[in-house]
């Protein structure tokens, strides 16, 4: 606790000599007791000469005391000459006061006699000003920062030359010197204001607590045990209200559509029901279990032991060049990727950040289980179902760790941040922070769902919409479709469906696209479904019954894994796995990048990396499994 104080004092001294009206809070002063601490706060103001507060912020203990030193101090009244009858000492508890006793700097740093000379002359040299103390030790300093900003031209030799006889007189660069003689003063003045009365409950307890959760050996797998814990709650009781929004979009949908007659086409209607509910609903699907991970992120951080887990996987990710704080975001990613990025909030440099937010979409998240869903059962037997999943989840995993690397070794060089960390104490979170942690995170998500979200979504169904088929026009021949049939004369929705997708720009884009995409075993129909997947990763087992004319399919639909299979090998399922699981990530994704990045550029960047990244290493897995005769194309 004193070396938390010594930290926090530092930069309050710093303030001191700006000259900046100040009012110093002491914060949870209650577990400061529990500590077995006594601080004398009044002792503290007179020292410090601004008024200082003790308070339980989650309590609301110490607010209208603090609420009235800010307005003392910022009228000024609290360093008015002759005011000793302002300091006020209702004992150590919270909603106490203590006020200073006169104006006087009594904070103010005495660095020395060798320091104060040089200030001193310094600050002769400048005009007057409530921080000229400030400037004249950063300019002691050698601060060029302070040398372009104060007016101090005509006097800059003397300055250079009394700063040079410092730096000369010290074995230390001049500003470790000062933060050295800064932290012995403020070492000189907890020993005057703190006591320390025995251990304290709370530290025996948190102790006690550590010693497990932060064991070489069992912090692991209690960090990875809670997390576990973690995501089989939020996918319980997530699920349900997933699939009560899922039926409240559909059932939206469906209201809609009843609006014109039956059996009727109309662009309205399918930009109304497909494009908009369809492109919105896809996102917004996913909020309950957003809110309840955050939610369960947020009681983990406010019990203080997330900070414990960071510490715990420090030693691993280091190893990529990260900070343990990175792993859960990581973690995170396998619900999903949006949440994923939001959550790297917590990462202290943006260096840290960026690397993370590049590497999150090869961490497979929820929405691309239902590729894996339709594929595996359809190329590959019951005994070789599990180790599939498990190699498709180990590459973006490796491909990550590996990317990770990559970007801190070029784009990203630098010296690795050192890892510090203040433990916490572990305490009970309070149900407005857990509330407002909540909140902000869905409203952001939402808010992405009703923008930037809606208007992608648009443009998508516009893709697979737009154009229509002209009269006379014959599909080609082997698209599921009749030979020869004339779209008109086609009597199958599923088939016009069909149909008019290939004959739509993403249908057309897929054709462009399969000279690209031939080298990994796609086709037409393949390019066309990663199009439409752009939207939802899920996406593309619809996209794909639409471009086999079975209709409505989801990943269960044995008949378009039929199609599947008299069409492609195994080979070829476990490429469109692979492409799925590292290229582009879905519009949500993208959006939310841009957003926490603050530039379109690493959205970019992240979107076209990782589909170059995808189709080499699609290519390599299909050029090596035709080497080694495993199957290309089927029929």
């Amino acid at each position: 606790m004193r070396r938390t104080s010594s930290r926090n004092l530092f930069l309050t001294t710093e303030l001191l000599e700006i000259g900046r009206p100040l009012v110093v809070v002491l914060n949870m002063s209650d577990e400061a007791r529990e500590r077995g601490l006594i601080i004398d706060h009044a002792r503290l103001a007179r020292r410090l000469g601004v008024p200082v507060i003790p308070a339980v912020g989650n309590r609301n203990q110490g607010m209208d005391e603090l609420v009235g030193a800010v307005l003392d101090v910022a009228t000024a009244r609290a360093h008015l000459p002759g005011t000793a009858d302002m300091c006020r000492d209702q004992g150590p508890g919270p909603g106490s006061l203590a006020m200073p006793q006169r104006a006087s700097r009594d904070g103010r740093v005495d660095y020395g006699p060798a320091v104060e000379g040089a200030v001193a002359r310094i600050e002769a040299m400048l005009p007057e000003s409530p921080h000229r103390r400030w400037q004249a030790l950063k300019l002691l300093e050698g601060d060029q920062q302070v040398f372009g900003s104060a007016p101090v031209e005509a006097d800059r030799p003397a300055i250079n030359a009394i700063a040079a006889a410092f730096a000369a007189s010290t074995t230390d660069d001049p500003d470790v010197h000062l933060a050295r003689l800064r932290y012995e003063h403020i070492g000189r003045l907890c020993g005057e204001v703190v006591r320390q009365v025995g251990a304290g409950r709370g530290t025996v307890v948190s102790d006690r607590i550590d010693r497990l959760a932060m064991h070489q050996v069992w912090g692991v797998p209690l960090f990875l045990a809670l997390m576990y814990g973690v995501f089989a709650i939020t996918f319980s009781l997530g699920n349900p209200l997933m699939d009560l929004i899922d039926r409240g979009f559909g059932w939206l949908g469906g209201a809609i559509t009843g609006l014109w007659p039956e059996g009727s086409s109309s662009h309205l209607q399918s930009l109304l029901v497909d494009g908009i509910i369809g492109g919105v609903g896809g996102v917004v699907v996913f909020l309950p279990n957003i809110v309840l991970l955050f939610l369960a992120i947020a009681v983990l951080e406010g019990t203080g032991y997330m900070a414990r887990a960071a510490f715990v996987m420090d030693r691993f990710m280091s190893k990529v060049g990260l900070h343990g704080k990175t792993f859960i975001p990581l973690l995170i990613g396998f619900g999903c990727t949006v949440p994923a990025i939001m959550a790297t909030r917590t990462l202290e440099t943006r260096r840290d950040r960026l690397i993370t937010m590049m590497v999150l979409p090869l961490m497979s998240c929820g929405a691309r289980l239902p590729i894996y869903a339709l594929m595996i059962p359809a190329f590959f037997a019951p005994q070789w179902q599990g180790p599939v999943l498990w190699i498709i989840y180990v590459t973006g995993i490796v491909l990550a760790m590996l990317g990770a690397r990559l970007l801190r070794a070029t784009l990203f060089r630098g010296e690795n941040t050192p890892f510090v960390m203040e433990l916490p104490p572990y305490r009970l979170p309070t149900a407005r922070s857990l509330a407002i942690q909540m909140w902000t995170r869905a409203w952001l998500y939402l808010k992405k769902a009703g923008t930037v979200i809606l208007g992608a979504a648009i443009i998508l169904w516009c893709l697979t919409f737009y154009p229509k088929p002209r009269e006379g026009w014959v599909p080609p021949a082997g698209d599921s479709l009749p030979a020869g049939v004339p779209y008109e004369q086609l009597t199958d929705p599923a088939q016009q469906q069909a149909a008019a997708l290939s004959y739509s720009v993403a249908g057309r884009v897929g054709r462009v696209m399969e000279p690209l995409i031939a080298p990994l075993g796609f086709d037409w129909r393949i390019g066309t479904a990663l199009v439409g997947a752009t939207a939802a990763k899920e996406v593309f087992v619809a996209q794909m019954g639409i471009v086999f004319a079975v209709g409505e399919a989801d990943e269960t639909s044995e008949q378009l894994r039929e199609q599947l299979r008299a069409r492609y090998s195994p080979l070829v399922g476990l490429c469109i796995m692979m492409f799925a699981l590292i290229a582009t990530p879905c519009i949500a994704t993208f959006a939310i990048t841009r957003q926490e990045s603050g530039s379109v550029r690493w959205a970019l960047a992240q979107s076209l990396g990782l589909t170059a990244l995808a189709w080499v290493v699609t290519f390599a897995v299909f050029q090596v499994g035709m080497l080694l005769k495993l199957g290309g194309m089927g029929s």
